[in-house]
């Protein structure tokens, strides 16, 4: 374990009190600072902690959180690393990764997925989870009244802690994360279908006001998945231009500076999909619940994500219940791993990765 998650570990519990207290005030609405002269919307950051505290505040580091939607791992294999380099430097070859995570047990599907990854929640709302189970734009509600309570995210905890935030989709339904924590997410660019323009976007920002947390979504390989089936040859296809794009960022990260040391990518994918198929719904099928996840850049190991922690369960091909003893690696461990690189605590009511146990240094 690296001296940076030591330390991280070390003023957590410090840290998570004062800025739940904060995330709560403004969720309620409520000022955090006597002399502010208003109630301020939940992006207003924090001037003042509890009495003895210290509020926590995001570090010198950038996290670009990437999911590849509907990412079936076997295409790794089957474009091997000639026709998907990106894509097996993050995952086998710089980063530590796995082909081996899991998506939330209740639902294979997009929304739900991406709601836990930036909630740390599961779905099911009478479990404590986002109560997020449509997966389109036609519904107009927010994370909150979906799950019945106010519900934490990524978003808020950075931006409470004095970071920037941004989020680059490629599906409208995504307008879901701004709706719900509009002043938390500082840049929203929605592209629909158009993955190229939604890095683009990325790299604009990358190059010239950096976030410390931005979420892209690129869609391109379940588009192709749903018209012309999964592992098929548009699919694979469409892998092959996501991992350019992903190359493209990669390049960036490496040739700046001001990245190349402080840039870690994390990936994952919200759910796979069956070889010809055109729909992944059915959760009982592994081709549906198993996705890769993989952390890569500065000051991570090439190491097995799964051999670097043992406190997690490798599901082999099975699919743990959110009640198992010792859980697998999950695609909704993104949003307390990306807090945790960023020296920050996890999401409050957040499940998976709450005890930000998920290291990526031996």
């Amino acid at each position: 374990m690296s001296l940076l998650t030591r330390r991280h570990r070390l003023t957590r519990s410090a840290a998570c009190a004062a800025v739940t207290v904060v995330g709560l005030l403004a969720s309620l609405g409520l000022t955090s600072c006597a002399d502010s002269g208003h109630a301020p919307d939940e992006g207003t950051r924090p001037v003042l902690a509890q009495a003895g505290q210290q509020t926590a505040r995001v570090n010198d580091r950038h996290v670009i959180a990437i999911s590849v939607d509907g990412l079936n791992p076997r295409a790794l294999s089957k474009l091997g690393r000639k026709r998907a380099p990106n894509l097996h430097a993050l995952v086998f070859d710089e980063g530590a990764g796995t082909v081996n995570a899991r998506t939330q047990t209740e639902m294979t599907v997009t929304l739900p997925n991406h709601t836990s990854m930036v909630t740390g929640r599961r779905i099911a709302a009478d479990k404590g989870g986002h109560g997020v189970t449509w997966n389109s734009e036609s519904d107009h509600r927010s994370v909150h009244q979906a799950a019945g309570e106010d519900v934490g995210s990524v978003f808020r905890q950075v931006h409470a802690a004095g970071g920037r935030t941004g989020v680059y989709a490629t599906k409208a339904k995504f307008a879901l994360f701004k709706r719900s924590w509009p002043g938390a997410v500082d840049r929203n660019v929605i592209k629909v279908e158009n993955n190229t323009a939604a890095v683009r976007a990325l790299r604009s920002d990358l190059a010239s006001r950096p976030p410390s947390f931005a979420f892209l979504h690129l869609g391109k390989p379940d588009q192709a998945g749903h018209r012309s089936g999964w592992l098929g040859k548009r699919y694979l296809k469409a892998v092959r231009t996501v991992d350019r794009l992903l190359g493209s960022v990669m390049r960036q990260v490496r040739s700046t500076p001001a990245l190349r040391g402080s840039t870690v990518i994390v990936l994952t994918s919200d759910h796979g999909g069956p070889k010809g198929g055109k729909n992944h719904s059915d959760r009982r099928d592994i081709q549906n619940y198993r996705v890769p996840f993989a952390i890569w850049g500065a000051g991570v190991d090439n190491v097995g994500l799964y051999r670097l922690n043992p406190q997690r369960a490798t599901p082999g091909r099975g699919r743990p219940g959110p009640g198992a003893a010792r859980q697998p690696i999950r695609n909704g461990d993104l949003g307390n791993v990306s807090l945790s690189l960023l020296g920050l605590p996890p999401i409050p009511g957040s499940k998976w990765g709450r005890g930000q146990d998920l290291t990526w240094r031996r």
